[in-house]
């Protein structure tokens, strides 16, 4: 038995954390399907009517806001999904109601990684991406 403990303790997990949380995102998104519909098909009808509204890119944005609040209530890591809300234009404002905190601690929490990623090189941000950045200094 104490080989059973040990084993349990000592296993590398890293693959199975990988994994787990590969389960987890994959359910997010079924989830999110879910709440805020996945939309039509495409070449149907309802597709095709559509077309050219603002409706897609509406349903887009939702779903990725329940998106953030499933990661966020389910402990996983949502910071992907917020640098790609940030390149879309999303504002620190909306992005703080879907996390339940203030835009100031949305931007403490996730600026950082948004920056990495958008303006790695330290040119500024892309064109997309919402001038609501909070001062500095």
């Amino acid at each position: 038995m104490d080989s059973l403990i040990e084993r349990a303790l000592a296993a590398d997990i890293a693959d199975s954390v990988d994994a787990v949380t590969a389960a987890g995102l994959a359910e997010v998104g079924r989830q999110a399907d879910v709440i805020v519909g996945a939309g039509p098909l495409p070449g149907t009808p309802e597709w095709v009517a559509e077309e050219g509204t603002e409706i897609p890119a509406t349903r887009q944005l939702a779903w990725q806001l329940t998106s953030v609040r499933l990661q966020l209530a389910a402990g996983l890591d949502c910071s992907d999904t917020i640098v790609v809300l940030r390149a879309g234009g999303v504002t620190w404002s909306l992005i703080a109601r879907a996390a339940g905190i203030t835009r100031q601690a949305a931007h403490e929490r996730w600026g950082g990684r948004v920056r990495d990623v958008l303006d790695r090189y330290g040119d500024g941000m892309p064109d997309s991406v919402a001038d609501d950045e909070p001062p500095t200094g």
